[in-house]
């Protein structure tokens, strides 16, 4: 683990993808799946010219041994942040667990998860860092 703080364009890169958030829920409002937020957060984050992956193959190591997995992050945005999406009533604790999980995978240090399924969205973002 490591505990230098987060870079500055890291950090900055995060805002945008908050902000980007905060567009989709104001203009959809929550309730819907978490699919249709995925390709409207792709675009906003797209319109402020940030690379965007999505469904990005998590690779599993395992004693020297590739292993196969169904693993994929929602987003990875700029080959940096971690977004793991949801649309659900209630956020449980697996779900910061799958995301340090990722982090830990990939070796990135920042991940931010993600609930649409919220009045405000500023309740729904939980910012992870390994």
């Amino acid at each position: 683990m490591s505990f230098e703080p987060i870079e500055d364009n890291v950090n900055e890169i995060s805002r945008k993808i908050v902000d980007s958030a905060y567009q989709v829920h104001t203009t959809l409002g929550p309730g819907l799946l978490e699919s249709v937020y995925q390709k409207c957060l792709v675009v906003e984050l797209q319109e402020r010219n940030l690379s965007v992956k999505s469904e990005v193959i998590v690779p599993i190591q395992y004693k020297h041994h590739s292993i196969d997995s169904n693993l994929r992050i929602d987003l990875l945005v700029e080959d940096t942040v971690i977004v793991e999406l949801k649309s659900v009533e209630q956020m449980l604790p697996v779900f910061e667990s799958q995301v340090l999980t990722y982090l830990k995978i990939t070796g990135k240090r920042l991940g931010l998860l993600i609930n649409f399924d919220v009045p405000l969205i500023k309740n729904g973002i939980k910012r992870i860092i390994l």
